[in-house]
């Protein structure tokens, strides 16, 4: 048995006791961090940060490549990528390699459509939960671009867009919420960084978060969940009608 395994010893019950003590048994936390776990996490955020729809070809991963750019040994590289398999990031195939898992056209517009539903209840708990200073901050997101349009900075307007919706999520005030969303912000980031210079998408974009901030610092639960919602539905049916590139 290891030494982090909890050992439940019974309970020694006593005259009056309303809930028995229970012994686990712990080892000291004392050790850093484990290259796995540095290999992992420096993994995660990479493809997290990469635009992975960018081009039709499949992304595959060099295990020496990986090692040599994190200046670590392979075992460290296959245990981080092993987890990360796990939790939906890679897939492997036998004899070809391992790759960086892409979603076909229906599967990403189901994941806005729950984000849709994630993110509007999110705003729903901001209005309640976020205050007044954190409600402005969202405004001061876009300042750079009160004196010229989006699409004049598309890159820095994508950072900021995305940006904006994380800031939501954040302003709920619940880490289950963050964290139930994470597997599918790195997909519905990559849409959202690929589409927004399209069709005028941006300045259309900026219009719903001006709306959905006035909700917001007005305190109207309905309406900034309702605009929330619709503007991440709204990508969903874009998606949908434009992006036959991903099947």
């Amino acid at each position: 048995m290891s030494a982090v395994e909890p050992v439940l010893k019974p309970p020694v019950a006593k005259a009056g006791d309303a809930a028995a003590t229970v012994a686990l048994s712990l080892a000291p936390i004392d050790a850093p961090m484990s290259l796995r776990d540095r290999a992992y996490a420096a993994l995660k955020q990479a493809i997290m940060d990469a635009d992975i729809y960018a081009h039709r070809e499949e992304l595959r991963l060099d295990e020496r490549q990986l090692s040599e750019a994190l200046g670590v040994s392979r075992t460290p590289i296959r245990e981080a990528m092993t987890l990360l398999e796990q939790e939906g990031f890679l897939r492997t195939e036998p004899r070809r390699g391992i790759f960086i898992v892409r979603k076909t056209k229906k599967q990403i517009v189901e994941m806005i459509e729950m984000w849709a539903a994630l993110e509007s209840m999110a705003a729903r708990l901001a209005t309640t939960n976020a205050s007044d200073e954190e409600i402005g901050s969202l405004r001061h997101m876009f300042d750079e671009f009160r004196n010229s349009t989006p699409a004049e900075h598309i890159d820095e307007y994508s950072d900021a867009n995305i940006a904006f919706h994380q800031a939501i999520i954040a302003l709920s005030g619940s880490h289950l919420m963050g964290k139930t969303i994470e597997n599918l912000f790195i997909h519905v980031r990559a849409i959202r960084r690929m589409t927004i210079s399209q069709s005028d998408r941006a300045s259309r974009s900026i219009v719903d978060h001006m709306r959905i901030i006035e909700a917001l610092e007005q305190r109207d639960t309905e309406l900034a969940e309702r605009l929330v919602r619709q503007h991440s539905l709204d990508l969903a049916a874009y998606v949908e009608r434009h992006c036959d590139f991903l099947d």
